[in-house]
């Protein structure tokens, strides 16, 4: 068994447990380019383990309220079948080096994105904290609103981040994270990972169903990766839920 593989997958779960990112964003590009490991395998065994791995994280989050329950509804509304979706569409092109190729595009355009959504938001975080220095933004309310559900934009988020994990493992946290910051910015760090942590979880057990379906999955590399994961994400999630929002 490989304890590189092994110890790899566990730095990238606490990652996934702390920020409710980076299974797919990290874990899939790190089988790929330092394991060498073919694009499709590296997806598929990645969406398995991402299967195992993320409920525990979830639990944590559960455990401690840091979940908005009414989110996640409307999220697994769209991002379950299309999830499915985008495996079948993945297995309707064919093996050999079609595949690869394609796989390989649709992951670095998913990682794009995924970075452009990170930078972006980073400078809007930037632009409020300057704001907040010189004084020209409004005052900060005493209480933070509460979260009101926008189900339509919801469904059409999940509906896009499952078809992304369908095809590439990308999107679970890295993609639909980023678009909760943007329609709910009253939800509070912890909030954001929990429910994007709880969200993916069914997300990509249809992901995972499709991949075991379609006999996909290389298991020399998949059971390494829940080995070094799990423990990863249980000790990410118990840090994420008790740090606050600026280290998060």
């Amino acid at each position: 068994m490989d304890l590189g593989l092994i110890a790899a997958a566990a730095g990238i779960g606490v990652v996934v447990g702390l920020t409710g990112m980076g299974g797919g964003a990290l874990m899939t590009p790190t089988l790929v380019l330092f394991f060498g490991i073919p694009a499709p395998v590296a997806v598929s065994s990645d969406i398995v383990a991402a299967a195992a791995m993320k409920p525990f994280g979830s639990w944590v989050h559960i455990r401690n309220k840091t979940v908005n329950w009414q989110l996640v509804r409307l999220l697994t509304y769209g991002s379950v079948p299309a999830a499915f979706l985008g495996v079948l569409l993945q297995h309707l092109l064919g093996n050999g080096e079609a595949i690869e190729t394609f796989t390989k595009r649709a992951l670095g355009i998913a990682l794009i994105l995924a970075s452009a959504g990170l930078l972006v938001r980073a400078y809007m975080r930037l632009r409020e904290r300057a704001r907040s220095r010189d004084g020209s933004a409004p005052p900060l309310p005493t209480t933070r609103p509460d979260v009101v559900p926008r189900p339509v934009a919801t469904v059409i988020v999940g509906i896009v981040g499952g078809l992304m994990v369908g095809l590439t493992s990308v999107g679970s946290g890295s993609l639909i994270i980023i678009a909760l910051m943007a329609l709910y910015p009253a939800l509070k760090a912890n909030q954001l990972v929990g429910t994007d942590l709880v969200q993916a979880v069914p997300l990509v057990v249809s992901a995972a169903v499709a991949h075991l379906w379609f006999g996909e999955v290389d298991w020399s590399v998949t059971i390494p990766v829940i080995i070094g994961s799990i423990p990863g994400t249980y000790l990410g999630a118990q840090l994420s839920s008790r740090v606050g929002g600026g280290g998060l």
